[in-house]
């Protein structure tokens, strides 16, 4: 049986901080939970990630949300998530940062399926434009994938708590991010090579994989099956895309999902690769009658 993680269990209309009203749970990982909250100084609801009760006076896990504060801090892109505040200090350790209306890309497709083309290729080209900013800014993020893309207008990027510089990725001798949204080089950094910007390319195919076809590239295997079985993305390609997927799409995911780092494009080439996909899409037309001219 899974144990439960400890929790705050903030009901709405409790206090987080004096400034910050809880309104509802929006979820967590294993070092945080994320809550719906209204700010009294900014006016506005937010979302603030606060440390579990368990992990307050734990030096990592500070030190990640310390880090992730500080990136966000030097970063400012229409489809990256804005940072507003930061308390490490208080009794409950948090981050505050933009709400952006709209749900996460995983939700969206458990709960409708797969997108359509128009409305996955803004998205890919959004995600494109995210990740060639944090290249040229030295950022890899490393956990690119669909929970942690929020579909605003634009879609927005979210959770840099693992995020690292480029030389500090490349220096990662252990497994880090999402097991079916890792590149190769993620989950097995000392047969496959270090981690990098490409990895995060990979992990856009891998989400566009996902948004376009209902499932993910690959069946993850269990913690104690070879590393082989469990990671099924460092020996075998993808599994075959649903037939209704344009050949165009199928082709730029996978070229995004190249095994060696090196063959994968880097993101200005794919929002380059996306554009006149874009363009050759049917144009909307206004259904109705037709009036014609008499006389």
């Amino acid at each position: 049986m899974t144990e439960k993680l400890a929790s705050w269990e903030l009901a709405r209309g409790d206090s987080l901080t004096d400034d910050l009203i809880a309104m509802r749970l929006l979820g967590g990982g294993n070092a945080y939970e994320a809550y719906l909250c209204f700010d009294e100084v900014l006016h506005a609801p937010v979302v603030v990630k606060v440390v579990r009760p368990d992990q307050v006076d734990d030096e990592v896990t500070l030190r990640g949300l310390e880090r992730e504060a500080q990136m966000l801090d030097e970063l400012a892109h229409p489809a990256v998530v804005r940072k507003f505040g930061l308390d490490l200090d208080g009794p409950r350790p948090h981050l505050i940062l933009e709400n952006i209306d709209g749900p996460r890309l995983s939700s969206l497709v458990r709960k409708h399926g797969a997108l359509p083309v128009q409305q996955l290729l803004p998205l890919g080209l959004e995600l494109a434009s995210a990740l060639h900013y944090l290249r040229v800014r030295d950022v890899v993020h490393l956990d690119v994938k669909p929970s942690n893309v929020i579909m605003g207008s634009p879609a927005k990027l979210i959770d840099l708590s693992i995020a690292r510089r480029t030389e500090a990725a490349q220096e990662l001798t252990y497994v880090v991010g999402t097991d079916e949204f890792m590149a190769p080089e993620q989950a097995d950094p000392q047969g496959y090579g270090a981690p990098g910007p490409a990895s995060d390319v990979w992990g856009l195919g891998a989400t566009l994989y996902l948004a376009t076809s209902g499932y993910a590239p690959y069946a993850i295997g269990e913690e104690d099956d070879p590393l082989e079985v469990r990671y099924p993305q460092l020996v075998s390609r993808p599994r075959p895309m649903p037939y209704f997927v344009p050949v165009e799409v199928a082709e730029l995911v996978y070229r995004c999902m190249a095994p060696a780092p090196q063959d994968r494009p880097e993101p200005a080439e794919v929002a380059g690769l996306i554009e006149p996909l874009m363009e050759a899409m049917p144009k909307a037309r206004l259904a109705g009658f037709k009036i014609a001219a008499t006389g």
